[in-house]
């Protein structure tokens, strides 16, 4: 009787070994998550991506708006913070009355010794605009090959974005997407004497010079 329950028991044994009808759906169940994974993962990087160009492009077309001008009002000003926002579509700005996106722009400008400090700052949010007078570190590409920053004034654009993935959030949390643009003035006619907000300048007058025509500053290079 032993003997037949053993001979039963190592024929079920062979037979459970040599059985492939199973294999396929075993073999789907362990690759799937990985799959899962692989999809989401994806996904998840190209929204990021998508959203990261998006947040170089604000930064880039505020500070080439602001460039444009030879003088901004500060209501100007904020009408166009507030319209590059737009460039974010078709991706959300805000999250249940919260602000996704700050935006910032600034003058820097530097003395005789390239030492830079903040003429002004405005911004979508009051507490992530540049204290004025603040020094700061200007990036190394604003001064390439060998050339100094001494008696310059820069406008510097700022763009955050907080990304909080859809499917991996768990996993990455909220992700902050940021970039920066630096620009010269290209037309300006104001002197560095003024207020606290907007104009800007970007040209150091000479002795005795009290104005500055953008025909003498674009075309002539000089005031």
């Amino acid at each position: 009787m032993s003997h037949l329950m053993i001979s039963a028991l190592s024929s079920r044994v062979r037979h459970l070994l040599t059985d492939v009808r199973a294999v396929a759906a075993t073999e789907f169940a362990i690759v799937t998550p990985f799959m899962l994974l692989l999809y989401v993962g994806g996904v998840e990087l190209g929204n990021a991506l998508s959203m990261n160009v998006k947040v170089s492009a604000t930064a880039h077309s505020v500070a080439d708006m602001i460039t444009q001008n030879t003088a901004v009002s500060t209501t100007q000003m904020d009408g166009i913070l507030a319209a590059a926002s737009a460039i974010m579509a078709p991706y959300p700005i805000t999250n249940g009355g919260t602000s996704l996106m700050t935006i910032t722009v600034s003058e820097v400008s530097t003395d005789s010794s390239g030492n830079a400090t903040v003429q002004w700052s405005r911004s979508t949010n009051a507490s992530a605009a540049r204290t004025k007078g603040a020094s700061m570190t200007l990036s190394s590409f604003t001064a390439p090959g060998g050339t100094t920053n001494a008696n310059i004034s820069l406008i510097l654009s700022e763009v955050s974005y907080d990304y909080t993935p859809n499917l991996g959030f768990t996993i990455a949390g909220t992700v902050k997407l940021s970039d920066s643009y630096y620009l010269f003035p290209r037309c300006s006619t104001n002197g560095p004497g003024g207020s606290s907000s907007p104009p800007y300048y970007d040209v150091k007058y000479g002795a005795g010079v009290t104005t500055c025509t953008c025909v003498q500053h674009l075309q002539q290079k000089t005031c």
